[in-house]
């Protein structure tokens, strides 16, 4: 049993290595080996990779890639994403060629508001706090200043506080649920900072409010946090061109490719259990984006999906229709990210990912990941609905299955060629590599 250990995060990095080793993994040498061949050879950098958190023992690395050829608001894009997903690049950048020659991806922010919220207790008439809210109301906002008074020469700050009840959903529940405009921040640091500042005023000012009875001045703070739920920080993407101009097979005229992409968007908006999967694809190309700006991922796709759900069913987070001999086909979400402040000025791959997209601003981020998210989700349907979600997949994916057959440059040369008119499956690799060694 592995021992309790006391004190781990004050070992250096050397010495937690040693415990791991000795206590996880019977002494092996490899270990050391495998995390050391991830250290970066540049000291300083390693040490600003090593401070982003804690307990620190390597770098865990993910591929850097770029896709190009995304016609954006008639500007062009190469956009970065790291991602370890085989067909995630490829797919965005297939469906970028496919619609710049189509007039390309037009977008909009409808609104940038993000929510914080102050979670309390309140025992008393309802009547009475309200009173009392609308009475330091002004005073509220203005305790933050020290705080927002940066935020406010970039254009940002506190927009409103708002007094809800909740009451009906847990006995004595109440919140003041806060607005904000961060600019080009993603604004978590500052927002949390002005919530907490709200709940210490406002509980010291119900001490003193002279119509409060004894008990209801008592307020008990019980939480105060930021939301990533942003309905109201939203961003649309969008592609259209007339019909003619979509794929035409011998297996599917361009009208018929069009009512069958239709159709699959409006399964994954009915049934759950296609939306899932549906977004997720349309993750794919988000998450590889914001990953590769250096924002919060994890929020971001909280939040996605919780506004899928905003309707009290989850459903697909895009829309195709076809209208007066056009095919039109959107995405519309909340997206809340920042360009300066976190890692961006920190991690040198986040710094160059926002140079090659031109330091755009945090409006403009969204813009360029929700295109991202559109695209990756046009490329999957467009495979579901003509050859299968295998076939591209597979072949992209073929790298990684010779590789962990050690296959060398020669074999992957010919298997390259061989899987380029034949279906790749693990099977089928598997079997031609004995072959070949043979």
């Amino acid at each position: 049993m592995t021992p309790i250990v006391s004190g781990f995060s004050k070992l250096s990095k050397s010495d937690k290595i040693k415990w791991l080793i000795k206590h996880h993994f019977q002494n092996d040498q490899n270990a050391i080996n495998t995390l050391t061949t991830y250290w970066n050879s540049d000291n300083k950098l390693q040490q600003l990779h090593d401070e982003f958190t804690e307990n620190t023992i390597s770098n865990y690395y993910l591929p850097f890639s770029v896709a190009p050829n995304f016609l954006i608001n008639n500007l062009r894009y190469t956009i970065p994403m790291a991602i370890e997903e085989s067909s995630v690049v490829a797919a965005a950048s297939k469906a970028a060629k496919f619609w710049q020659t189509r007039g390309g991806f037009k977008t909009q922010v409808i609104s940038t508001l993000k929510v914080g919220q102050v979670h309390f207790n309140y025992r008393g008439k309802k009547e009475n706090l309200e009173s009392f809210f609308k009475d330091i109301k002004s005073e509220l906002i203005a305790s933050a200043s020290q705080i927002t008074k940066n935020m406010e020469k970039r254009g940002g700050g506190i927009v409103d506080i708002e007094l809800r009840d909740k009451t009906t959903e847990i006995d004595h529940y109440y919140q003041l649920h806060c607005t904000f405009q961060t600019v080009d921040a993603m604004g978590a640091n500052f927002i949390n900072s002005c919530l907490e500042q709200f709940a210490s005023f406002f509980k010291s000012k119900a001490v003193s409010y002279q119509d409060f009875s004894k008990e209801e001045q008592n307020i008990d703070i019980i939480m105060s946090i930021l939301s990533n739920y942003v309905p109201d920080c939203l961003v649309t993407a969008s592609v259209s061109c007339p019909i003619k101009d979509l794929p035409n097979t011998s297996e599917l005229s361009s009208i018929e490719y069009a009512e069958k992409f239709v159709r699959a968007v409006q399964i994954a908006k009915a049934e759950p259990y296609r939306a899932v999967t549906h977004n997720k694809g349309i993750m794919n190309g988000i998450d590889a984006v914001v990953l590769a700006t250096g924002n919060d991922f994890r929020a971001v796709e909280s939040g996605a999906h919780a506004y899928a759900s905003k309707d009290g069913k989850y459903t697909s987070l895009t829309d195709a229709t076809i209208k007066n001999d056009v095919f039109s086909f959107s995405i519309k979400l909340p997206l809340a990210l920042g360009t300066v402040g976190g890692l961006t000025t920190l991690h040198p791959l986040v710094k160059l990912a926002l140079q090659l997209l031109g330091n755009p601003s945090a409006k403009k981020l969204m813009e360029i990941t929700a295109v991202a998210g559109l695209a990756q989700n046009f490329a999957a349907i467009n495979s579901l609905i003509t050859t299968g979600i295998q076939q591209g997949h597979m072949k992209m994916h073929l790298m990684n299955i010779l590789n962990q057959f050690n296959a060398t440059e020669d074999e992957k040369k010919e298997l390259i060629t061989y899987f380029k008119t034949n279906t790749a499956t693990h099977n089928k690799v598997v079997e031609q590599i004995e072959k070949l060694r043979k």
